[in-house]
């Protein structure tokens, strides 16, 4: 929660200069002319720059911020640099400190990328003494630092120093002596070829520095030498980074290059366009092409006349234009040939496929239209239009378009919205605009599994919010509804976040700079950038807000029949359908008949999506029938509905592969189906409801199997389907596994009150299927979860009439069921898939306890259903899942405690007896903060459920789930089960307790008893042996020794850890268990004891095992307080090689071992 808030703050002002002043200092401190720094160094030196990245990184949105300290912080970096600059090139040989200099490099490069090199280059020296330095280091020997490959910020920083320089006013041949005239120049010309076809920054420096060259009055020689020799290299074998380079500099030459240089050369770069059009290698680099069409663009711009000509480029918000004038000057312009053949190569970019192309080329296209006159611009808009038709002459409707179109339709949208922006657009063109931009909104192909379009809807809401800021209200008027319409449909509808925004936003421009749209202000605020960003938040919040308004209301229906129930998203079709619901129940007798008439015709469609689409708006129009017709016609309007199954084709309706069609028709059986129309057998509307729901429920999908299950609860409910039940029973029993999962399903929804007979077949097929022993669903873990699961809701159903329909030993068996489904913890590939059968426990003792409880005055034997002993027993089996391994268990278990802690006492006599034992602790712990659970964050839970250990009948359940969590090979879970338990046992007493009776005896003995019979499980054996190392750590078991009680217990757990260590093969388990023999030879009174085990494993078989057990004796010994000298001890420890050496030569060592240990306690006890 911190970091989101603090990733949110506003700052207002850089209130972090000083600390980032002095990280800086202490980088720039750093002598730069040494060979070699420590490693020590290193770190701290890159922890410096580091904290300066995480400076900038909090300030990059607001980095204006750092303006009125740029001077001050930028300066003491760049005189540094300057100096090494200097120093490097006055003696080539001098010997420098390669990662200090790049880490000063890097530190300027960060400034670069920070603010931008254009900004930062202003604090930068350019003096005329200045050149020569940074030229002459450019070019040392290759051996020097400049030139390793990391240090590619220390040449970039000096390629754009270099290009700030090169612009003083001064001819260059004045550096040059008589003799060599032209070499500065030759000079950094050479330094800016050498990095031309590199790939990173230092090209984008090299292009800086040739293109402010070529742009010298000194230069022009120059710049047509360079335009030969990029000619040369085109037509030969050249890289795309090269070209890349080559491309750049002449871009940037002819934007910021004189007219007069730029217009003498136009057919050399324009044979250069060419030469990289015709490299197929070049052009099929996106990059390439783009800079390629910038190019073309920027002659074009170059080679038209000054114009004259001024438009509006904007419109005040209040709506009234900045200039009244389309054209304030409208002269005779001469457009070059030239221009229209590179307006040809931009028409034909417009369709690149890729967009990066496409959008340089839209800008081109619109940057010279702005310098045409209105005839010829209105031509170029014409062609920009054409392009949309290209691919649609044989499309019936836009769906049926190619999936090329794409990208034509996008580019020629940026376009429009270029020439929007620039008021290119004329009244006379804006109805054919709208009209291409209104089929363009809802571009949406099938391509596959997915859909293509989103750019080109995108692009044209891009479009009508240029048209907003330009366009004259009056040429808008006539289109205002129409566009409102459109963008507040796709602002509410579109599949994707950005579209939605886009449109969103797009509506603002218009209800803002216009005031045209109906209802402009509250349809804004229904749908503005936030309330359509959550898809479900615009189809079923925003959408029937803005239908509330009948100028909308038509769109948006037709919009959802039409296209969303029809989308190929399924998602899209299941939100679409709900939508309809709420905006037909405003007008429900015509929009729902409407709706009723429209999916009709779906039904025969051979597109599965469009059937699957008209089945959910029939479910949905039932649903509104229900609640919004009079009780008289309800029935009516289902038995209508519900005949339109019956147009549903059956060879689409039960293909296995159309489950979605299956599952949309079993509910809408659910919804609709009558008693009259069962009662109408063969003669009724659709016959055929129970292949329908049988077909349903015996479905592999778990979702059709859901949806027929929700029928059958219905149908339960209008007819006697007893004998259908049992068969059903029989069948699903026996059936494939993935079949079997819906017998839980089915049972779980059955209506017990009509069929009572069935109740205890339902329950012994549960029981039955549940049982590990006898169940053929033993490996079927999902079929078992979902038994599990129907257990609570017969029990749910039948409540009401409890003591009628089960008997106290029936409920019994259902309740002790699911307390035994809290130890199952099955584990396959997947890995404990058990815990879905154990959070299905948990939730079904939480409520089917939370149901008896708050019916216990209507539940006759209230006492006799759930005793309070069974009641504590579940309660006790909740809090062991609660504190187990799995996060996702115990964030469960612990919702389940914490609404089990809220129910009240049942409302009998005697009700104490079922109060929670523990209760006060467990409202300390979990109550007084309820809104901060989390159960699943160790850290917040452990340290505060090891108390509950005092509580005795939660001492058991709970040390096992501890016992559980500390075999997690998690260390979110491991180590705070391990503090918390180490916390906690420091504070117990040693054999008495004057409330609870929880003291380290008695926490001993429970592990002795749990872990006696489970010995052969290492599953549960080896934690336990870590929760006795745990206590071994903090000396809680020491003092034990001063009793003969506790003697005893630690006896016992030297024997359990000792017994078979020889013959047992799990590696982990061995040294656990030395780990406890080794600590117990610390006690003088099981020293003896401790020490005749401990050949068993420094004399054990395994290397490993005796190496270890060598190496934890050893630093046993070191860190204990024995009172006598192990220094002989030490030594055969030390110089046995006990990973190598044969067995018997460690069995000699570990007896001597044993030997002197032993000894040396005798004489110290004497």
């Amino acid at each position: 929660m911190t970091e989101e808030v603090e990733d949110e703050t506003l700052h207002t002002r850089f209130e972090r200069y000083d600390e980032f002043c002095s990280l800086q200092q202490k980088i720039l401190d750093c002598p730069l002319d040494v060979d070699e720094i420590t490693e020590e160094e290193k770190r701290d030196e890159y922890m410096y720059l580091q904290q300066i990245w995480a400076i900038f990184h909090e300030y990059q949105e607001q980095s204006y911020l750092l303006d009125p300290y740029l001077e001050q912080m930028i300066l003491p970096a760049v005189n540094v640099f300057k100096e090494h600059a200097r120093a490097a090139s006055a003696d080539p040989s001098r010997k420098w400190s390669e990662s200090r200099v790049n880490r000063m490099a890097t530190l300027l490069q960060t400034y670069a990328r920070f603010r931008g090199a254009k900004t930062i280059i202003r604090f930068f020296p350019h003096e005329i003494a200045d050149l020569s330095i940074a030229l002459e280091y450019l070019l040392t020997p290759d051996d020097g630092v400049l030139h390793y490959q990391r240090q590619w910020p220390l040449r970039y920083m000096l390629l754009i120093w270099l290009s700030l320089i090169c612009m003083i006013p001064f001819d260059l041949e004045q550096f040059d002596e008589p003799e060599s005239l032209g070499k500065t120049a030759a000079s950094l010309e050479m330094v800016g070829k050498r990095y031309l076809g590199k790939a990173g920054l230092e090209r984008e420096g090299t292009c800086l520095l040739l293109s402010r060259l070529y742009m010298r009055k000194d230069g022009k020689a120059r710049w047509q030498d360079f335009l030969g020799w990029s000619v040369q290299q085109l037509d030969g074998s050249i890289d795309p980074l090269t070209c890349i380079g080559i491309l750049r500099t002449l871009c940037e030459v002819v934007k910021s290059g004189s007219a007069e240089q730029t217009s003498s050369c136009i057919p050399e770069l324009l044979a250069i366009a060419n030469a990289v059009e015709k490299n197929g290698s070049l052009d099929l680099n996106t990059v390439v092409r783009k800079l390629k069409t910038k190019l073309v663009g920027r002659i074009a711009l170059r080679a038209l006349p000054v114009s004259k000509i001024t438009r509006r480029r904007g419109r005040t918000l209040a709506g009234t234009d900045t200039s009244l004038d389309l054209t304030v000057t409208d002269g005779e312009v001469d457009v070059p040939e030239v221009v229209e053949t590179i307006l040809e190569q931009l028409f034909q970019s417009l369709q690149d496929k890729d967009t990066l192309v496409r959008y340089s080329a839209a800008k081109g296209v619109a940057r010279i239209a702005e310098k045409l006159p209105n005839d010829f611009v209105d031509q170029v808009l014409d062609t920009v239009l054409s392009h949309f038709a290209i691919h649609s002459v044989a499309a019936a409707t836009i769906y049926d378009l190619p999936a090329i179109a794409e990208n034509t339709w996008h580019g020629a949208c940026l376009s429009c919205a270029e020439m929007a922006r620039r008021g290119l657009i004329s009244s006379e063109k804006l109805p054919e605009l709208i009209e291409w931009l209104s089929k363009a909104l809802y571009f949406d192909l099938r391509k596959g599994a997915h859909s293509i379009g989103s750019s080109v809807r995108d692009a044209a809401a891009y479009v009508l919010w240029a048209l907003a800021r330009t366009q004259d209200r009056t040429g808008l008027e006539s289109h205002a509804n129409n566009l409102a319409r459109r963008l507040v449909t796709v602002a509410l509808y579109d599949r994707e976040i950005p579209i939605r925004r886009a449109a969103s936003a797009a509506f603002q421009e218009h209800v803002g700079r216009t005031g045209l749209f109906p209802h402009g202000i509250d349809v804004l605020r229904k749908t503005d950038f936030y309330a359509v960003s959550i898809r479900k938040n615009a189809f079923l919040i925003a959408a029937p807000q803005v239908a509330e308004h009948p100028e909308y209301r038509s769109f948006l229906f037709d919009h959802l029949i039409d296209v969303t129930v029809r989308h190929w998203d399924i998602s899209m079709r299941q939100l679409g359908s709900q939508s309809l619901r709420f905006i037909c129940q405003f007008e429900l007798s015509v929009l729902g008949s409407q709706a009723i008439e429209r999916a009709n015709k779906l039904l025969d469609s051979v597109d599965v999506a469009d059937v699957h689409g008209a089945i959910l708006v029939l479910t949905e129009i039932a649903l509104a029938c229900r609640e919004h017709d009079p009780p008289d016609r309800v029935t009516e309007s289902m038995r209508k509905i519900y005949a339109h199954l019956s147009r549903v084709p059956q060879d689409v309706l039960y293909n296995p592969r159309n489950e979605t069609v299956t599952a949309a028709a079993c509910r809408l059986l659910a919804n609709t189906i009558t008693p009259a129309e069962i009662e109408a057998g063969e003669q009724s509307t659709y016959p055929h409801w129970r292949k329908l729901l049988e077909a349903g429920l015996k479905h592999r999908s778990e979702n059709v199997q859901q949806e027929a299950a929700a029928a059958m609860n219905q149908i339960s409910k209008l007819i006697d389907c007893s004998d259908m039940i049992k068969r059903l029973i029989k069948e699903l029993k026996t059936s494939t596994p993935p079949v079997q999962q819906s017998l839980g399903r089915f049972l779980g929804v059955v209506d017990y009150h009509t069929h009572a007979e069935c109740l205890e077949p339902a329950i012994s097929c549960l029981l039955e299927s549940i049982d590990p022993s006898t169940s053929r669903m033993k490996s079927n873990v999902e079929a078992r979860r979902n038994c599990y699961l129907a257990i609570p809701r017969i029990i749910e159903n039948g409540v009401s009439n409890l003591t009628t329909l089960l008997s106290p030993s029936a409920f019994a068996s259902l309740f002790e069921a699911l307390q035994r489904g809290l130890e199952d913890y099955t584990s396959d590939e997947r890995g404990d898939v058990g815990s879905w059968i154990r959070m299905a426990c948990v939730q079904g003792l939480t409520t089917t306890s939370e149901l008896l409880i708050s019916n216990a005055s209507m539940i006759q034997g209230f006492g006799s259903y759930l005793p309070p002993g069974r009641y504590h027993d579940a309660i006790a089996g909740i809090l062991k899942q609660g504190v187990e391994r799995l996060d996702n268990v115990r964030q469960e278990a612990g919702n389940c405690i914490m609404r089990l802690l809220r129910l009240p006492l049942p409302t009998i006599d005697n009700s104490i007896e079922w109060s929670l034992p523990g209760y006060a602790l467990l409202d300390k712990l979990f109550l007084l903060t309820p809104e901060d659970n989390r159960w699943s964050d160790g850290r917040w839970l452990f340290p505060k459920v090891v108390q509950l250990l005092d509580v005795p009948q939660y001492r058991n359940s709970v040390l096992s789930g501890l016992v559980i969590s500390l075999g997690s090979k998690s260390q979110s879970v491991q180590v705070p089960v391990r503090d918390s338990i180490s916390t906690y046992v420091e504070g117990l007493p040693l054999l008495e307790h004057d409330e609870t009776g929880c003291t380290v005896k008695t926490l001993v003995e429970e592990l002795l008893d749990r872990a006696k019979p489970n010995f052969t499980s290492n599953t549960i054996f080896i934690p336990i042996i870590q929760t006795f190392n745990i206590l071994v750590e903090t000396q809680a078991l020491r003092n034990l020794t001063t009793h003969s009680d506790g003697l005893a217990l630690l006896s016992e757990l030297l024997s359990l850890a000792s017994r078979n260590a020889t013959r047992i093969k799990n590696v982990q388990r061995i040294q656990e268990s030395m780990k406890i023999v080794v600590a117990l030879l610390t006690y003088p009174e099981l020293r003896q004891a401790s020490g005749e085990r401990l050949n068993l494993f420094l004399g054990h078989p395994f290397p490993v095992i005796r190496s270890e057990t060598a190496e934890h004796l050893h630093l046993t010994l070191q860190g204990a307080d024995l009172e006598f000298d192990t220094d002989e001890v030490d030594d055969i420890l030390l110089q046995t090689d006990w990973a190598h050496d044969a067995v018997e030569s460690c069995l000699e060592a570990s007896q001597g071992v044993i030997n002197l240990l032993l000894a040396s306690g005798r004489a110290d006890s004497e």
